[in-house]
């Protein structure tokens, strides 16, 4: 996985910077992923939070309730509404890096799918990686 890797908003508005690798890249099917990615799921990637810098514009953001029941705080672009970063209230030192922001993702090597309970019976579901029901934290 490439370290310090680049991306940023679909407008171009919003850019960001990651130092450090992610520890995980992951599908994950509960039903806020798919509003948010408007599909099955959402593929992301985590990295600590620190190591994350905007370099151009400003995020909007968006907070809601979890099904795990903590805040789960959305950040898109004010511009265009690309997804970019959730962040989590049960471990704020974490960021959420949305896969489709990044400037090359065809590095990506996702390991798990979680809340695969909420999964579309029509969406696929990798076979070949471990399915988490529900939030593996």
């Amino acid at each position: 996985m490439p370290a310090p890797f680049s991306g940023g908003c679909l407008c171009g508005a919003v850019r960001y910077q990651c130092t450090a690798e992610p520890f995980a890249t992951v599908y994950c099917h509960c039903r806020d992923c798919q509003h948010a990615s408007g599909g099955p799921a959402s593929t992301v990637v985590m990295v600590p939070k620190a190591a994350v810098e905007v370099t151009r514009g400003a995020v909007r953001s968006f907070t809601k309730k979890s099904d795990a029941g903590g805040d789960v705080t959305r950040q898109f672009c004010a511009d265009c509404g690309s997804p970019l970063f959730s962040v989590l209230e049960s471990s704020p030192e974490l960021l959420v890096i949305k896969a489709g922001s990044l400037d090359d993702p065809s590095w990506l090597s996702p390991s798990m799918n979680i809340w695969t309970d909420s999964a579309q019976p029509w969406a696929h579901i990798a076979d070949d990686l471990p399915n988490i029901p529900k939030n593996p934290g």
